[in-house]
């Protein structure tokens, strides 16, 4: 299968493979690799600048990461030989750049706010951020504390990034959803991507899923491809 990709769907494919292999691997041995590569908010202490890219290559689980390549290499294999590597590529990282950026906007925003919330109550933002448990009866503060201590992995960004082009550029063409039932790319697509935002909208608690990145990502990715279909005057349904 491998040598069937081209080589860019192919590269980041295997990067992928081999960050969630070491994770798991180094992971029982107690090194958490998703907590220091995943990407913090830019106002957690737990932030570094590198996490901006190593994040996209990390995955919290196998079905995670499983469906986020299955997806990549049936439509961004496809994107590449269309647009050949190196715009496939400018493509892909700046999906996952937007992903990142709207993730981010959100979250900024409500971390500073609970940190205002905190310091009304008398409490100090650095023994806070030195906790190690999370608070027995403060709402805020482990609200607070789950934002700055939970990284955003996976590729999904990006992966939402490829599904919204391939959407734009090839409407029509026909997905099975599981296995049997017809759909062209266009509704799939498009109500996956309302469905995204109303979970941003509804913001619930207990969801792990980082919504927002997946919005960011495909806004970006429709931009951009809008872009260049109207710079090359080019359509392909």
């Amino acid at each position: 299968m491998l040598n069937n990709l081209p080589q860019v769907t192919k590269n980041l494919l295997i990067l992928n493979i081999m960050f969630y292999v070491a994770s798991w691997f180094l992971g029982a041995q107690g090194i958490n690799l998703v907590t220091k590569f995943g990407a913090h908010y830019v106002n957690s202490p737990f932030f570094e600048p590198f996490q901006v890219v190593t994040h996209f290559f990390m995955h919290a689980n196998f079905i995670h990461i499983f469906f986020n390549m299955w997806i990549f290499i049936m439509l961004g294999g496809y994107l590449e030989r269309v647009w050949g590597p190196k715009r496939f590529f400018i493509f892909y990282i700046l999906s996952a750049l937007g992903a990142f950026a709207l993730f981010n906007v959100i979250g900024v925003y409500e971390i500073e706010n609970l940190k205002a919330q905190i310091i009304e109550q008398g409490f100090s933002i650095r023994d806070v951020n030195a906790m190690t448990t999370y608070h027995r009866t403060n709402e805020v503060v482990n609200e607070y504390l789950m934002m700055i201590n939970t990284p955003m992995v996976g590729a999904s960004g990006a992966i939402f990034g490829v599904m919204a082009a391939f959407a734009i550029l090839f409407p029509n063409t026909e997905f099975r959803l599981y296995f049997a039932i017809p759909i062209k790319a266009k509704w799939f697509v498009g109500a996956y991507f309302l469905f995204e935002v109303y979970q941003s909208y509804l913001n619930e608690s207990g969801d792990s899923t980082a919504h927002l990145a997946h919005v960011g990502g495909a806004l970006v990715g429709a931009i951009i491809v809008l872009f260049w279909r109207k710079k090359d005057r080019t359509n392909f349904w």
